[in-house]
This record gives structure tokens, C-alpha cells and sequence, in this order.
């Protein structure tokens, strides 16, 4: 899959505005994708969670405060595609 983002926009209630580089675009609410714990408990602060920013040489979002989210991870929640093997097996070791 490996589909770069491209472009972030912070939305109300930590949603975020997704676009990649083959066009496909969507929103995703980060509370139903990471619990607010660790590197991501910063981003409870609505003024904190603005922050986010496309890390163009990863083709992922992050935050100032050291939080990211794999592009791979949220282009299969947008479109619906089927994860790669490799990222099914990272997120079952990290469980």
C-alpha cells in the first residue's frame, strides 16, 4: 500500500482531515484510533492536537509533542484497503 499523506486539517472533536498522494481523502477521529495515553496524551489539549503536521519524508502525521500515526494505518481506515502483512504483525507485536 505504502500511500504518502499529503495533507492534514485538525477538525473539531480531534478529527482529522486526510489527504494522499493517489487523491483519496477522509476523516478520522483519533479516539477511535489511539487511546489518550503516553506520547498521545498531550493531544487531549485541543490547542496541542492543532499542531499536527504531514512529515513529508515518512508520508505520516505527527505532533510536536513525539506522536505519530502510520499513513498505511489510516489510508485502510479511509478507504478501507486491507493492511500489508508487515503492518498487521507490527501491530500485533505492540499489543
Amino acid at each position: 500500500m505504502l500511500k504518502d499523506i499529503v495533507a492534514v486539517e485538525p477538525l473539531a472533536d480531534h478529527r482529522l482531515r486526510l489527504r494522499f498522494e493517489d487523491g483519496a481523502e477522509g476523516v478520522v477521529a483519533l479516539p477511535d484510533l489511539v487511546p489518550f495515553e503516553g506520547v498521545f496524551d498531550p493531544l487531549r489539549d485541543p490547542e496541542v492536537f492543532r499542531q499536527v503536521r504531514v512529515n513529508a519524508d515518512l508520508g505520516c502525521i505527527e505532533w510536536p509533542s513525539g506522536a505519530d500515526l502510520d499513513g498505511d494505518v489510516l489510508y485502510a481506515r479511509i478507504t478501507g484497503a486491507k493492511l500489508p502483512e508487515f503492518a498487521l504483525e507490527h501491530m500485533a507485536s505492540t499489543r
